[in-house]
């Protein structure tokens, strides 16, 4: 593909994910499908008809095993935030159907224990997780992500800590 058919792509509509422990840990985890440190938040799309809440809570379940009664959505970010794939990814990932992702951002209080937490899913996107602080999260997300995050960490910075 060339880069102008790529930014005539559209964004994919999905949703992210931060959530955090009572001790302002942000839960992130390593993607299974990649051999480099590759951490992030949960994220997904959004389907036909769907609330983003209600996305949020499914993606929440379908990739880390919390159930929505173990949190509470305590904030979501004002204005869609989109997130361009380096050019070499966008022909392998959705059929090449999207330049990238638009992204509604909840923030999640948990309210359970660790051992809720259950990585092996039906379908397993990380091969392990962990609680970080902000910048330790924005150190280990991959770079193309790294604005996006930041964005989402400075808007969300005041109900996380």
């Amino acid at each position: 593909m060339t880069e102008d058919e790529i930014l005539a792509l559209p964004y994919r509509p999905c949703v992210g994910i931060m959530v955090c422990n009572r001790f302002g840990g942000i839960f992130a985890g390593q993607r299974l499908d990649s051999s480099y440190d590759a951490w992030q938040m949960p994220q997904g799309g959004i389907e036909p008809g769907e609330d983003p809440r209600d996305a949020a809570l499914r993606e929440l379940e379908e990739e880390t095993g919390i159930l929505a009664d173990a949190v509470e959505i305590v904030a979501e970010t004002q204005d869609w935030i989109p997130y361009d794939l380096p050019y070499h990814l966008v022909p392998r990932l959705w059929k090449g159907r999207y330049r990238g992702q638009k992204q509604r951002w909840f923030l999640m209080r948990f309210s359970g224990e660790d051992s809720m937490i259950n990585i092996r899913t039906e379908v397993p996107e990380f091969s392990r997780w962990c609680w970080l602080r902000p910048e330790e999260l924005l150190d280990r997300i991959v770079p193309f992500k790294r604005k996006t995050y930041a964005q989402v960490i400075r808007e969300f910075k005041t109900q996380v800590e």
